[in-house]
């Protein structure tokens, strides 16, 4: 938040923006659509140049899916200074919103091949699976991409039982949250989008009323309430 209200200029993706509310007031703001995130931090780049402090805003967090690497990758060798604030992740959020999934070992993998070419990301996917990694989704379907999360689907029900634990959540901390906690063989069933993120379970992970464990192996003893 700081680093916002000492900017002179703030840059990013629209939607983004528009969650910032207050803080843009009295800031001068420039905003872009999709795909046009070189574009963006160029911006932002060419304005540091000049001695302006320039906020270059991302969900989540920065340095994951986000604006990060592009901004560092521009300014090169360059003598521009540049703070990397960190954020809360989408895998973060949603397990915060489903109980403690990510417990133990856990992979993130984006479903989009807009960067990524899909025998890759199928790769990721049977290697992370085989491994027993929980298995976090990001971008698992929007309008252009409807079959990919099928794919995976099949791809994990390999070595997962039907049964396992699945966390969907679409909106994670933000208005409109919606949460569901099915299972990997009824997945397909509920509403998946972009704003959603899927989370899979491994070998040991559990749903207990209503939450999502994975178990860290800690041993707890019920009776005298000690490790």
């Amino acid at each position: 938040m700081d680093a916002l209200k000492e900017a002179d200029i703030i840059v990013g993706y629209k939607t983004y923006l528009g969650f910032l509310g207050d803080l843009l007031e009295e800031k001068e703001v420039i905003d872009s659509g999709m795909r046009k995130e070189v574009e963006r931090c160029q911006i932002a780049v060419n304005l540091a140049r000049e001695g302006k402090k320039v906020a270059v805003v991302s969900s989540g967090d920065a340095g994951v899916y986000g604006m990060a690497g592009v901004v560092l990758e521009l300014v090169g060798e360059e003598n521009i200074e540049v703070e990397i604030v960190p954020g809360i992740t989408a895998a973060n959020a949603a397990a915060a919103c489903l109980g403690a999934p990510l417990m133990h070992d856990f992979a993130v993998i984006s479903l989009s091949d807009l960067l990524t070419p899909w025998e890759l990301i199928t790769k990721r996917l049977d290697c992370a699976a085989q491994a027993d990694f929980i298995i976090t989704l990001y971008n698992p379907r929007s309008k252009g991409r409807r079959d990919q999360i099928v794919e995976a689907q099949k791809i994990i029900n390999q070595y997962r039982s039907a049964d396992t634990p699945v966390g969907i959540v679409r909106n994670a901390k933000r208005d409109g949250q919606e949460v569901v906690i099915t299972t990997l063989g009824e997945m397909l069933e509920k509403e998946i989008d972009m704003f959603t993120v899927v989370v899979i379970g491994n070998s040991r992970t559990y749903q207990n009323d209503k939450h999502m464990i994975t178990p860290r192996g800690y041993r707890y003893d019920s009776a005298t309430g000690r490790n």
